[in-house]
This record gives C-alpha cells, sequence and structure tokens, in this order.
C-alpha cells in the first residue's frame, strides 16, 4: 500500500507531463499544419477543411508571378551565409585567446562582451544605420550582415568549450612544434565540433527569421531577404488571400524546416553535448 501511494502521484506528475507536452506540440503544429493545407488546396477551402478537397499547385506559381522569392531566397543564403562565417571565425579567435592566454585586461575584456548579452540589438539600429550609410553599404548584403558579424553569445559559448579542452593537448601540440593558429586549427576545432553545430543551427534560424534590421537598411529587390519580401508581398491594400500568403510562408519557411527534419538527430545530440561545463 505504501508503495502505491509513492507512485500514484509520480504517475499522476508523468500523465500530466506527457499531455502537457501533446498539448503544446498541437498548438505548435497546428499554424503550420494551417499553412500546408491552404497552400496545396483552392483558395475556397482556406477555411473549409474538407477532407477529399482537390488538390492544387496552382497558389506556388501564383506566388513565384507575383514576387522575386528566388532572389529573395539568394538574398537571405548569401546574408545568412556571411553572417556565419564571419561569426564562426572571430568568435573561434576571440574565445581561444580568452581561454588560453593569460594577457592585461583579460577580465575586464571578457567582462565587456558579456555585457554585450545585456544590450538588445535594436537600441543599436539608428548607430549601425549611420555607420552603413558612412560605409556606403546600405541596401547592400554587406549592410545586412556587418552588424551581427561577431557574437558575444559565441564568444562566451566557445570560451566554455575551449577551457574545457585538456591543458596538456594543448602542451602537447605545442612540443610537436605547432603554431597557436596550428593547435587551435588541428586540437580545440575539432572537439568542439558538436558545439559548433549546434551554434551555427541557432544563428542560421535566428537571422534567416531576422526581420527589423534588413526592413530597415534594404530598399530593393537585388538586397531585400526573404522576411521583408514576405512583409511587402503580404501588406495588400485589399483584402488578403489566406491561400497565397500561406503558400508565400510556406516557402520562406521550407528551407529550416527541411533542415530541421534532415539533422534533427544531430541538432539534438549536439545541444545536449554542447552543454556549458
Amino acid at each position: 500500500m505504501q508503495r502505491a501511494d509513492v507512485y500514484a502521484p509520480r504517475g499522476l506528475a508523468l500523465t500530466l507531463e506527457t499531455a502537457g507536452a501533446w498539448l503544446l506540440a498541437l498548438i505548435w503544429i497546428a499554424p503550420l499544419a494551417y499553412a500546408v493545407w491552404t497552400a496545396f488546396h483552392p483558395q475556397e477551402f482556406s477555411t473549409r477543411f474538407v477532407w477529399n478537397a482537390p488538390l492544387t499547385l496552382e497558389n506556388f506559381s501564383r506566388v513565384l508571378e507575383a514576387a522575386p522569392f528566388g532572389r529573395y531566397m539568394v538574398n537571405t543564403f548569401v546574408y545568412v551565409s556571411f553572417v556565419l562565417a564571419c561569426q564562426l571565425v572571430l568568435c573561434t579567435l576571440a574565445a581561444y585567446g580568452f581561454a588560453r592566454y593569460d594577457f592585461f585586461g583579460a577580465g575586464v575584456a571578457f567582462a565587456l562582451v558579456l555585457v554585450q548579452l545585456m544590450i538588445m540589438p535594436d537600441v543599436l539600429i539608428v548607430e549601425n544605420y549611420r555607420t552603413m550609410t558612412k560605409l556606403d553599404l546600405v541596401d547592400t548584403a554587406p549592410g545586412i550582415a556587418l552588424p551581427y558579424a561577431a557574437s558575444a553569445f559565441g564568444v562566451f559559448l566557445l570560451r566554455q568549450t575551449f577551457k574545457s579542452v585538456p591543458k596538456e593537448l594543448d602542451d602537447a601540440a605545442r612540443v610537436e612544434g605547432a603554431s597557436p593558429l596550428q593547435t587551435l586549427w588541428r586540437v580545440y576545432i575539432p572537439l568542439a565540433k558538436p558545439v559548433y553545430i549546434a551554434y551555427a543551427l541557432v544563428s542560421i534560424s535566428h537571422h534567416w527569421n531576422n526581420f527589423l534590421w534588413p526592413l530597415i537598411v534594404t530598399n530593393s529587390v537585388e538586397a531585400r531577404p526573404l522576411t521583408v519580401g514576405l512583409q511587402i508581398f503580404a501588406g495588400v491594400d485589399q483584402g488578403i488571400d489566406w491561400s497565397v500568403i500561406c503558400t508565400a510562408t510556406l516557402i520562406s519557411a521550407a528551407p529550416l524546416l527541411v533542415a530541421f527534419l534532415l539533422f534533427q538527430r544531430q541538432f539534438v545530440q549536439s545541444f545536449m553535448r554542447a552543454g556549458i561545463r
């Protein structure tokens, strides 16, 4: 009887947790399911869920004719790739310096890096725009990417990872004649691969969905990313065609959805192994 009394609350708690997880999953997937349904069915079925409704690809052709989503996709890919490449290089070098070198003011410098985590990027929009104007980079892919070229979170995450690498491996590489950059490339980076994967996935997802700064700094189709193009495309004056809007949204989100489905195991494992120690 005592064992039953002990395990009964645990079983109830597990049941409630499972039910809550399913409820949150349904709430999360409901908008995506609606977008998929509406994108592949005629407009008259956007608010009518009939199981034998005819399928169609007309919505996709209408979207691609109405807006240059191919160009938006290329702009977004270039912008996100440029940001990620700069972040990986700069954050790796900064984190390695903070993790393995003792220099005057190291603690103050790292504290200043951490302070940046508490500053919202939106606060710096005006100054960033002035800087991009002086550099003549307004309405360009570098102009969108440069304010995000370095990441305080990336420096912090990689520093903690590099500090967990045994110092003996660093000393052994030095004894073999490896330079600091060779040691970084051959010892630290391979051991931090799960962290790099986790950080890259987060960075790509965040900047793929970034909206406010690209909206301010871009003025033309040649530099406009998907999020801004989608907002302008959806901002109609006479009514809203939900089938077209949902199709455009699905096109914008499709690369991230496909990437997650393909790399979901690596995604979960990377975050499980990338814990800050």
